[in-house]
């Protein structure tokens, strides 16, 4: 169990280190001054979502969840699942709000465009559904592997 635990805490960090691609790769490229200019750039870090809720609050949201929920998890906190299933409504919540809004590219590939056109149009189902199922499978293990141990007592022993 703390194999799977291991493993999961990494997927959870490589996920959200996936998912914050677009902020960490301007400092790393060109330091605060690369970072505040492509800010400023972004279409999507003005555009509202749902009529109230930026765009950029829903990505921070679930990238600082799923860091949360990697952390409890990697402390053997059952409440990791409770941090990963919010991270996970957060990130959801983007991406079906980016597909509906027409940008559709955005939504399916993430905030860092990683995936291939060519790929996306020969599967037999949206890739934003792909991936969001994946991340439910992701908070199902994440569920099991948070579970305490509970200690069996037998009637009569004492509990110390």
């Amino acid at each position: 169990m703390k194999l799977l635990r291991l493993i999961l805490v990494l997927a959870l960090v490589a996920y959200a280190g996936w998912l914050a691609w677009p902020l960490i790769s301007p400092l790393m490229d060109g330091g605060p001054e690369s970072f505040a200019a492509r800010a400023v750039e972004a279409p999507a870090a003005s555009e509202q979502l749902f009529g109230f809720v930026p765009s950029w609050a829903l990505w921070a949201a679930a990238v600082g969840l799923y860091l949360i929920a990697a952390l409890l998890l990697g402390a053997g906190n059952p409440k990791a699942a409770v941090a990963y299933f919010l991270g996970f409504l957060a990130d959801a919540a983007l991406r079906l709000a980016l597909d509906s809004s027409g940008d559709a590219e955005a939504a399916r590939a993430g905030p860092a465009s990683f995936a291939a056109p060519d790929v996306a149009s020969s599967l037999p189902i949206d890739p934003v559904w792909l991936v969001l199922g994946g991340l439910f499978l992701l908070g199902v293990l994440v569920m099991i592997a948070a579970r305490r141990a509970r200690r069996v007592r037998n009637p009569g022993q004492l509990a110390y």
